[in-house]
This record gives C-alpha cells, structure tokens and sequence, in this order.
C-alpha cells in the first residue's frame, strides 16, 4: 500500500468514506425522519468511517504526514470520533429517550443494540485513558488501548451490520470489512514488531 500513488490512496479513503454517507442521505426512509435523527444517523456513520482512518495513521499508511504529524492526527481524530458519538447518542436519546434508556441498560429487544453500547463504552474508556497517558506509563497504555480497540472495532462493526436503516448494504458492508482488515493488519504488524529476533 504504501507504493501506491499518494493521490490514489486518498482518493480511495475518501470514496470507502464518503460513499456509505452520500448513499444514506439519498435513501427514501429519511422522507420521515426529522433532522435530528438524520443527525443522529450522520453522526454514526462518521464515527465508523473514522475507525478506518485511525489504524491507517499510527502505521503510517497515509501518504504525506510524518510519523509525529500522523500521531498528532490520530489524537485529534480520537477527539473527533468521541465528539461524533456525543452527536450521536444525543440525537438518538432527544428522539427516543426510552429507546435509548433501554440500550444503555442492555435491555433493549434490538440485536444491534448491545454491541453499539459496549463500543461506546470501550470508546469513552480509551479517552479517559488518553488524559491519564503519561501517569500510566507507555506499556500500560498500549496494552489497554490495543485491548480496547478490538473491542470498539467488533462492536462497531456488528452494530453497523445488524442496523437496518438507511445505509446501502453494500457500500456498508465494505467499509466494515475495511474497518475490520486495517485493524488485524495494523495490530499484527504492530504485534510482529514486538517479537523477539530468533
């Protein structure tokens, strides 16, 4: 990947990215649904596009930044991913606050539910994490946070693929399964570095 043209590579980004969301702002079903919801809606389909850019910047896969600038951006769009699920979860309780109250609870009788509630908490957790980075010590910290973002991956991932709204399967599924290859090919790779020399 990394002997791609750098104009190719983004150009793809984008499209993985920007398709699913132009694809669900043109579906019939937001004919009956207000503008916090679509929101709502928008809001999460941004959180998991970001999940695809996140692993791609620490391995360093994303032509034209340096290793630092590249941390430096995966920090922001931590921040950014935080404030999209804010968004998110915000738009859906104004609409629906019981809904919501029953999937925060695990209660609630949709499949889809627990999965995107357990992602949030793994996601709020590594942000708490993040304040706390320095007093943790490197090791710690990666070790916690490479935990944590197996289980926002498989949880965001399931939740998307259960929910059956207004994104195109297709397209949805293929981000998905790219959020799912950039992070067991950054992790492993990741992993591999750490072996020891035989």
């Amino acid at each position: 990947m990394r002997r791609a043209p750098p104009a190719l590579i983004w150009a793809v980004l984008a499209a993985v990215f920007g398709t699913p969301i132009a694809l669900s702002l043109a579906s019939p079903l937001l004919e009956w649904r207000g503008p916090v919801y679509i929101l709502a809606g928008l809001a999460g389909m941004i959180a998991l596009g970001l999940l695809l850019v996140q692993p791609m910047l620490i391995a360093g896969y994303l032509p034209g930044l340096s290793a630092y600038r590249a941390r430096r951006v995966h920090r922001w769009i931590g921040a950014a991913l935080v404030i999209a699920l804010l968004v998110h979860i915000g738009g859906l309780w104004i609409t629906s606050p019981p809904d919501m109250i029953d999937a925060l609870t695990y209660t609630s009788p949709t499949p889809f539910s627990p999965f995107g509630v357990t992602a949030m908490w793994a996601i709020f957790a590594v942000a708490g994490l993040a304040l706390l980075r320095r007093r943790l010590g490197l090791r710690t910290w990666r070790i916690a946070h490479m935990n944590f973002a197996v289980v926002i991956v498989a949880g965001s991932v399931v939740h998307a693929m259960l929910v059956e709204g207004t994104m195109e399967t297709m397209s949805k599924a293929a981000l998905c399964t790219l959020v799912v290859a950039a992070a067991v090919k950054v992790m492993a790779d990741l992993w591999a570095t750490k072996k020891p020399a035989r």
